[in-house]
């Protein structure tokens, strides 16, 4: 958040990296921030009830790692995060000097391990390339640093993800 960050300083890009995720989060529809003023506001509600057990936690984690992953979908994120290091490579000559510097192998085990939790939560035992395209945007988009250019022309690093989506051959 822009305002908070006032007299701090940003994360290094490796630590940047370790996050999983970046999921933007917008304000509230006006409904909904009723709702929030009334719950914060009002008298105590309901107590909060466990849903689940730690053991339970820790066994669906197991099974969520044991989602069975396509060769050609593993190959298809490989695809994807090395067009965000040679977009030329990937036909996206274009976008080159957009990119100060892609994603990390890193990110590659991240895309993967959210479309495991994609397929999960649709009670799936495999990812499909819908389950990457899926969390694309949010494994990727505070990987991708864009150049000086990038940002004088209003690039985002959004764009720039959404067109190696667009372009990268779904299996």
């Amino acid at each position: 958040n822009p305002i908070e960050q006032e007299g701090t300083y940003p994360l290094p890009e490796a630590q940047v990296d370790r996050f999983m995720l970046k999921v933007v989060v917008s304000y509230p529809e006006p409904e909904e921030e009723l709702e929030i003023l009334r719950r914060q506001t009002g008298p105590p509600g309901e107590k909060p009830r466990r849903l689940i057990t730690p053991a339970a936690l820790i066994a669906a984690r197991d099974v969520v790692r044991e989602i069975y992953v396509d060769d050609k979908v593993q190959r298809y994120v490989v695809d994807l995060v090395t067009a965000t290091r040679d977009p030329s490579r990937a036909g996206l000559a274009d976008l080159a000097g957009l990119i100060e510097y892609g994603a990390s192998p890193r990110a590659t085990i991240s895309l993967v391990l959210a479309g495991k939790a994609h397929a999960f939560l649709r009670r799936r035992g495999y990812v499909t390339p819908d389950d990457i395209r899926a969390l694309g945007l949010d494994v990727l988009r505070h990987r991708v640093h864009l150049t000086y250019e990038a940002e004088a022309e209003n690039v985002t690093s959004e764009d720039v993800v959404r067109r190696i989506f667009d372009t990268i051959e779904v299996p």
